[in-house]
């Protein structure tokens, strides 16, 4: 489960992107007990076209990479690639679920890993530490270990969560596509097709229930999933308007009329008995494995990571794949196929690092075809390298989904980051549980996130950030 996680125009692909670990700490920032400016640590080698940035031989790289949904053997995998390229030399990936408890203390003491995933609930917010972290532009200008330049290989738009003030400080490696998933092998045995709009998934959940199954399941970790859909259906239907309006926290933002009609939509799918019960007293993983080994219910909205996540716990013949959020209306301001993506997992490198060209070698290999590809075979999920997921997906019908729906989205790829920037999660994840059990209306729903959003805006020791 992915419940972590302003730079330029917000019109380009991934239109609205902030990088999931831009969190704005309350307390002191380490700039200013930081021990010096850059470095560039590291003694210097001889710069090649094989080694760019002139990582000296018989180096050692200290990486430190978050373990959640992805694990880091992904890093371990590229790690070897290195050292083969680079005899003598050692990659060193240590694993970490606590990067700001853990890492702070190297950067305060002038000591930090050369390559780290800033990822995870407790990432360092990079308003901390952006002026002690190397811009990455020379490695997306750089050749991968294939000899084409990187910055031709990589997806439209997943540089921008990274870029801060003009800055690439943070590569994002994982593209993650969200949507609602599905059993197409179901579908297909019951001659089912997946909805456009609400009023379709509403004709779905009257079928989904004379079959005995339900339309939507969730847990209780989880109820801010269906906010997630909620947010991404009122941005198709109302636009960038929407989008600003939740970003920028403002007032009466939950009633625009865009919110308000897939509010309603919702509290219809459960007033209809759609929505199975009890799931404000189910443990997530569990409420997922009643859709994805059980099927008692036909859709279950999530990031990418769902396959992932959910593999050992999933029906034989299962056929996962999924589609972009419904809209309201015909007169949506976005299209069907508009899509709610974004780069995740960023990769930085500290400048007082004792092995800077190291670290970004490591990301450079990272970056190559074949580390890439291995990611997206090992995690059924693809990275912002385009053009890796053969047309079988490796097997994995939702892999394949994946790519599908980018392809479709086209320019039409959208994200936000207003949730994780201010922390509101915890404070809705109660909101949600409540109006999926059916005990509250979409008034006291709209009410409620008000009241969050409102709190956190006019709270003057809150750092705000204007999206436009």
């Amino acid at each position: 489960m992915n419940l972590d996680n302003v730079v330029t125009d917000r019109r380009n692909v991934l239109r609205g992107a902030i990088a999931a670990a831009v969190l704005i700490p309350l307390g002191g920032s380490l700039m200013s007990c930081a021990t010096g400016g850059p470095s560039g640590g590291g003694a210097a080698g001889t710069v090649s076209a094989k080694n760019p940035f002139g990582m000296a031989d018989n180096s050692t790289i200290d990486s430190v990479i978050f373990d959640g949904g992805y694990g880091v053997d992904y890093v371990e995998y590229a790690a070897k690639i290195l050292e083969k390229n680079h005899a003598g030399s050692t990659a060193k990936v240590a694993s970490s679920t606590q990067i700001g408890t853990e890492l702070q203390p190297r950067f305060v003491g002038g000591n930090p890993p050369d390559l780290i995933d800033n990822s995870g609930a407790q990432a360092i917010g990079f308003n901390t530490i952006l002026d002690q972290l190397e811009d990455l532009q020379d490695v997306i200008d750089a050749d991968n270990l294939e000899g084409d330049k990187i910055a031709d290989t990589l997806y439209g738009g997943v540089l921008t969560p990274g870029t801060f003030d003009g800055k690439l400080a943070a590569i994002n490696y994982v593209l993650t596509v969200y949507g609602v998933w599905y059993s197409s092998s179901l579908f297909e045995e019951n001659g089912w097709t997946v909805p456009t709009t609400w009023a379709e998934a509403l004709e779905l959940g009257a079928k989904a229930k004379a079959a005995g199954k339900y339309l939507f399941v969730w847990g209780k970790e989880a109820a801010t999933y269906y906010q997630t859909l909620a947010i991404e259906s009122a941005i198709k239907e109302g636009g960038d308007e929407v989008r600003l309006a939740l970003e920028n926290l403002e007032e009466g933002c939950w009633s625009l009329p865009a919110v308000q009609s897939v509010f309603e939509a919702m509290h219809q799918v459960i007033a209809a008995g759609y929505m199975k019960p009890g799931g404000s007293g189910t443990q997530f993983t569990a409420a997922q494995a009643q859709w994805s080994n059980d099927k008692e219910a036909l859709l279950y909205p999530s990031g990418s990571w769902i396959e992932n996540e959910m593999k050992d716990n999933t029906a034989e013949g299962f056929a996962m794949k999924g589609f972009p959020a419904m809209v309201v209306s015909a007169n949506s301001a976005m299209p069907p196929e508009a899509l709610h993506s974004t780069a995740g997992e960023p990769f930085i490198v500290p400048s007082q690092g004792k092995n800077v060209a190291g670290g970004k070698e490591l990301l450079r290999t990272m970056l190559s075809k074949d580390a890439a590809t291995n990611f997206a075979k090992t995690k059924l999920a693809p990275t912002i390298v385009k053009g890796l997921v053969p047309a079988d997906g490796f097997g994995s019908t939702a892999l394949v989904s994946q790519t599908d729906m980018l392809d479709a989205a086209g320019e039409n790829i959208f994200t936000w980051g207003f949730v994780d920037l201010y922390g509101t999660n915890a404070d809705q994840l109660v909101v949600w549980n409540t109006f999926l059990d059916g005990k509250s209306d979409v008034a006291t729903l709209t009410s409620s996130l008000q009241a969050i959003t409102d709190k956190v805006r006019e709270d003057d020791s809150v750092d705000k950030i204007e999206i436009k």
